[in-house]
């Protein structure tokens, strides 16, 4: 039994299906913005089986308290959105990352994307870097097939990178495996960002934008990239430690050594030592 329900039969142009769940690669919640102002507006026409994908003890739904009297419930769901850009449909699978039968949902997710005719599978991620708030947002890119990536986006890093999974990676090899062309764009997010990072986000759309060949809207979010941008460098600028530390990030970025998992772990231990001796 599907763990999906398609809501009405379709007549898709030439599909792409984006992908972005929040959770273990969600860093500055950039992917999951990106899915949720991509598919903003549209319709449902697939819906998951939410109750058999999550633990409502770790993502507890919302309860809605007016006046004393409880009103309402909002539940984790997991949907397909459908838009369409400059003639293509574009496909927007997002949503918390599920809990459970990640083996399951994989197996439907390459029947969804052969039942809708998807022509391509766009993974989106941000994961946190040594990277500094003052340059442009860095993409990782992978692809099921050379010649895939889009937007000089190219594959990487070199070499084996053996990491825990997310679930949309789980998706992006059953789909692949199954005949579709997929790909995934991963943004890198400065470590020491809390909360949303809308630069982030801006990259994402763009560049899906670009791998689409389509027009879409980024005034807004290029409004929030600004601000965001005037509050970390003002917050940058009245710390010295912050300043020397956010200034080492773009020695190694502008000297294009791409930050290993050492170097991460070291300015990570660095910054926060010089934080506690400030402080004491």
């Amino acid at each position: 039994m599907a763990l999906y329900q398609l809501d009405r039969p379709l007549d898709l142009a030439n599909p792409a299906l984006v992908v972005a769940f929040d959770s273990w690669v969600d860093a500055g919640a950039a992917a999951t913005t990106a899915a949720r102002r991509l598919a903003e507006g549209g319709e449902i026409i697939a819906t998951f089986e939410a109750d058999l994908l999550y633990d409502y003890r770790s993502r507890r739904p919302t309860l809605d308290i007016v006046d004393g009297h409880p009103t309402s419930l909002s539940w984790p769901e997991l949907v397909v959105r459908r838009r369409r850009f400059d003639g293509r449909d574009l496909l927007v699978l997002s949503g918390p990352e599920p809990d459970y039968r990640w083996q399951a949902l994989a197996d439907d997710a390459a029947r969804l994307a052969t039942d809708l005719g998807v022509a391509e599978w766009i993974s989106l991620g941000s994961i946190p870097a040594a990277v500094p708030h003052t340059r442009p947002v860095n993409i990782l890119g992978t692809e099921s097939r050379p010649g895939l990536l889009r937007g000089d986006v190219t594959p990487g890093p070199a070499g084996i990178l053996r990491v825990p999974s997310a679930a949309v990676s789980v998706l992006d090899l059953a789909v692949s495996r199954a005949g579709t062309p997929a790909v995934g764009y991963y943004a890198q997010i400065p470590h020491y960002v809390t909360g949303h990072y809308p630069a982030a986000t801006l990259e994402l759309v763009s560049l899906v934008g670009r791998h689409l060949g389509a027009d879409i809207p980024v005034h807004a979010l290029r409004d929030e990239a600004r601000l965001m941008r005037e509050r970390l460098d003002a917050a940058a600028t009245a710390d010295d430690s912050t300043r020397e530390y956010v200034a080492r990030l773009e020695e190694m970025v502008d000297e294009a050594r791409g930050p290993s998992g050492e170097d991460l772990i070291s300015e990570i231990e660095r910054f926060l030592r010089e934080q506690g001796e400030s402080g004491s």
